[in-house]
């Protein structure tokens, strides 16, 4: 629709909103339906049109006109609700004097109040015989043509509430991502987690290699930080004897963009007292399977073209493991010799840093070589301990750690492992990471003082999991970006 256009139609818009402020109240509040367009479909789908007249049924709804058609002294309109669509059928004779010429001037997109008896027109359709018609809330601005839609994908990032009243599809992606959430936590809480919330704000970052968002208490003048993660809050309560629990977060990170990328994000993040990475994959595996049942009823689903089955036990194969499969000519013996990693990735143009050791190199590799291919779920196990400052050593390989990653459709779902309990070992960790903080990586992590003093009282043996929740809404909705399934992602300024 051209801006001209566009500008006409609300101005007339206006022109009329003027004159219902001149009747009285523009916008009413004691409008309360009793009925939803889905429940009068289950209701009365099936019966026929004598039945429905019989009936005398009355009822009350209230939704957005999203169709409109004139003809004399009878008229229809088709209006949507939360739960979906029902059509009115509107006749001069059969409302107070005035409504139906009143009726005649309202707008596609503005929302309006029907009460009638359930009737079937001579085609057949269900729809509602009016006899009381309100409108409710005037709208100023024309929805968009409604065999387009809104086809500008940025736009209808940015005008979300757009997007939802014209994409039903759009709709059901959010009514599955609460679905999911939910199904989390009835999961969870009946293996005997418990539900905790963590600050958000935080004097310390921690959890994740991460550069942090900052921010500024002027009260108590001190820099804070948006989490990175939540796992040294959660893991201080497992040292308080809380041995399951679990938190549904927000998140933030100083980072790209990108389609699985948004700077601001949710994890379910849980900590388990005596139970190792093991555990935690098998915990993850009923997890993931389980909520593609609860949203789909099966555990073989499409994603992106790729047909995927969740049903079968997921692979369990080393990181190593995975870089010989997908690269047959890479000498397995040499996966840990530095200059020969070094020599792999410039033959793939992958950048990496002079100060990076075997174990940041080898995950270079993989992640450029491997993380892609990764369709089916599969656990990698035996992340090294260069890249994971916060997970234990594997007793006979001290170069690898007691981690997973779980890859489905070519990327990462969720990260696991055996938690590092030793605060010696943990505090000549975090000293690593300040050293290259200091040599300017600003995704190192700080030295978390008061986490090793927590360590120190005693933490029991623990595994933990984080879950991109987006990114699995993503996987169990279909959808191709991290945008889709978040309801107001992070955009540049218009």
């Amino acid at each position: 629709m051209a801006d001209s256009e566009e500008h006409r139609l609300i101005a007339e818009r206006r022109r009329k909103l003027d004159e219902l402020r001149d009747r009285g109240n523009a916008y009413p509040n004691d409008v309360q339906p009793s009925d939803q367009a889905a429940d009068l479909h289950a209701r009365y789908g099936e019966q026929d049109a004598q039945t429905l007249a019989a009936s005398g049924d009355h009822v009350s709804v209230a939704g957005r006109m999203m169709a409109k058609r004139v003809m004399g002294r009878s008229s229809f309109a088709v209006i949507e609700d939360v739960s979906g669509r029902i059509q009115l059928f509107v006749e001069r004779d059969t409302l107070a004097e005035g409504v139906y010429q009143s009726f005649k001037s309202w707008d596609v997109g503005d929302i309006v109040a029907a009460e009638g008896g359930m009737y079937r027109t001579n085609k057949g359709e269900l729809s509602i015989r009016v006899d009381q018609l309100r409108l409710v809330t005037k709208s100023l601005r024309p929805l968009p043509d409604k065999f387009h839609g809104l086809s500008d994908q940025e736009l209808r990032y940015r005008q979300r509430y757009v997007d939802l009243i014209m994409n039903d599809d759009s709709r059901q992606v959010f009514r599955s991502r609460s679905a999911l959430v939910s199904f989390a936590r009835a999961h969870l809480e009946a293996q005997g987690f418990l539900e905790v919330e963590t600050p958000m704000m935080q004097p310390v970052p921690g959890g994740a290699v991460a550069r942090p968002f900052t921010t500024h208490h002027n009260t108590l003048d001190m820099q804070l930080y948006l989490r990175i993660a939540p796992e040294l809050y959660l893991k201080r309560l497992i040292v308080g004897g809380l041995h399951k629990v679990y938190e549904i977060n927000r998140s933030f990170r100083n980072e790209g963009i990108s389609t699985q990328h948004n700077p601001e994000f949710t994890m379910l993040e849980l900590y388990w007292a005596f139970a190792d990475y093991k555990d935690i994959m098998t915990l993850t595996e009923d997890l993931i399977r389980g909520a593609s049942q609860a949203l789909h009823g099966t555990a073989r689903i499409s994603y992106q073209g790729q047909e995927l089955d969740l049903e079968q036990d997921f692979q369990r194969i080393s990181l190593e493991e995975s870089i010989t499969h997908f690269n047959p000519a890479i000498d397995p013996g040499r996966l840990r010799d530095s200059d020969y990693l070094r020599q792999q990735l410039d033959e793939r143009e992958t950048r990496y840093e002079d100060n990076y050791g075997a174990g940041k190199l080898l995950t270079e590799l993989f992640e450029k070589s491997v993380e892609e291919k990764l369709l089916q779920p599969t656990f990698i196990v035996s992340y090294p301990t260069e890249v994971s400052p916060l997970s234990r050593q594997n007793d006979a390989d001290p170069f690898v750690t007691d981690r997973f990653e779980l890859f489905i459709g070519g990327r990462e779902i969720a990260n696991g492992f055996s938690e590092l309990n030793d605060p010696e070992e943990q505090a000549q960790r975090f000293r690593a990471q300040a050293e290259l903080k200091a040599d300017g990586d600003d995704e190192a992590m700080f030295f978390d003082a008061d986490y090793i003093r927590a360590l120190e009282y005693g933490m029991p043996p623990a595994g933990g999991l984080g879950v991109g929740i987006d990114r699995l809404v993503m996987l169990l909705t279909d959808s191709a970006s991290i945008r889709d399934v978040l309801l107001f992602p992070l955009l540049r300024p218009e």
